[in-house]
């Protein structure tokens, strides 16, 4: 990426020389232009939102004797995948590591902002929470700009920097990329924070009707149980007799609970690369009182989980990465569940019925088993012979 500073050398994680995507685009491009063109100062304490593989940051800290006049900048993020992104890229473009702050979502933010760069968000519940967080660190001094590009920056998101944090305007679009500028307002009485949020399962669910599920902010269908969840509910494996079950990219952990409730037996793994997804699933877990032990990990699917050592995995891939469609994700999730499970153990799968999966489970496994599906959505099963 060419900035005004100089070029960076950046990928995403994990590197795959085969992936063509990037890990900037013309939004990041965009932000980092305005920022030495209008000179803006780059002082105090720096806060960088959303920075999806740490060009953001980089760019920051690769040029800090020049542009940050104390302190480091602080990214902020709910992606593992893009926190591993930025120690790697910083790394490559010989920074010291120390020279960015990285937090999660999940961390407590910092006391103070002088400096806060947006990258706005898929999720506009996830800007919600995340704004909310910042707000009392943001005075009337703060410099607030947010970048995306068109297709992602509607009126809704622009009606969120103003309730929450003051008047709001954008920029004119350059390579289909838009700035967002706020003007913070200390005096703005902001609403308070709805997240996490709680509801209940629906009706019809058998022993899960009624059932507690807890959300933080950005995971996906926050709100209520998504359709493709609910029919893979309605189609678990028997578990009795499984030492180790992974629910694997767990989301909230409802289907690794429900796996808990009907077998307190079985040790549940629930992973995910998002930290709001494994917070989303440890409260889950907790708030329906489930006997037995379950552990929670934030990571790149089963990395770090010995070969060989899962009965069941239980996968609900996602396909998109940001706004990229990919299998790329799944691949990885349906490899590394291969080489956890044991031989004779299985993998279960709910995935659009025009995904495929099929194919790439009878490639990787040599076997896949149609175990139920509707117009909509396949549940499939693969195992481990050897």
């Amino acid at each position: 990426m060419t900035t005004p500073w100089g070029r960076l050398a950046l990928a995403r994680h994990p590197e795959d020389p085969r992936d063509r995507l990037r890990a900037w685009d013309a939004a990041d491009a965009y932000l980092l232009r305005h920022l030495a063109e209008r000179e803006l100062p780059l002082s105090g304490t720096v806060v960088v939102l959303g920075d999806r593989w740490g060009a953001l940051v980089t760019a920051l800290a690769a040029h800090r004797p020049a542009r940050l006049e104390d302190g480091r900048p602080a990214q902020i993020t709910d992606s593992w995948l893009g926190q591993e992104a930025t120690r790697a890229n910083l790394a490559r473009n010989g920074v010291e590591p120390g020279s960015v702050r990285l937090l999660t979502t999940q961390d407590p933010p910092p006391g103070r902002v002088d400096v806060l760069l947006v990258r706005v968000p898929k999720s506009l519940a996830l800007l919600e929470d995340q704004l909310l967080r910042l707000a009392p660190a943001v005075h009337a001094g703060t410099v607030v700009v947010g970048t995306s590009m068109v297709k992602e920056i509607h009126t809704s998101t622009l009606r969120l920097f103003e309730r929450i944090l003051g008047p709001t305007r954008t920029s004119l679009a350059e390579q289909k990329a838009r700035l967002i500028f706020c003007a913070p307002d200390p005096s703005l009485e902001r609403p308070a924070n709805p997240w996490p949020y709680r509801y209940d399962l629906p009706d019809g669910l058998g022993p899960l009707s009624g059932r507690p599920v807890v959300n933080h902010a950005g995971v996906f269908c926050a709100d209520r149980l998504d359709i493709g969840t609910r029919f893979f509910l309605g189609h678990l494996p028997r578990t009795r007799g499984a030492r180790r079950v992974v629910d694997l990219g767990c989301g909230n952990g409802i289907v690794g609970t429900a796996v808990a409730l009907a077998d307190p037996g079985a040790e549940v793994l629930f992973t995910d690369e998002s930290f709001q997804a494994v917070a989303s699933a440890e409260a889950t877990y907790k708030a329906n009182g489930v006997p037995g032990h379950a552990e929670f990990r934030v990571g790149d699917g089963l990395a770090g989980v010995p070969d060989g050592s899962v009965d069941v995995v239980l996968n609900n891939p996602p396909f998109h990465s940001h706004q990229a469609t990919t299998d790329a994700t799944a691949w990885r999730m349906f490899t590394g569940a291969r080489r956890a499970l044991r031989p004779g153990g299985e993998l279960w799968v709910v995935g659009n019925r025009h995904l495929g999966y099929h194919v790439k489970l009878r490639r990787l496994f040599g076997n896949g088993e149609l175990v139920a599906g509707d117009r909509k959505f396949v549940v499939l099963k693969a195992v481990r012979r050897g």
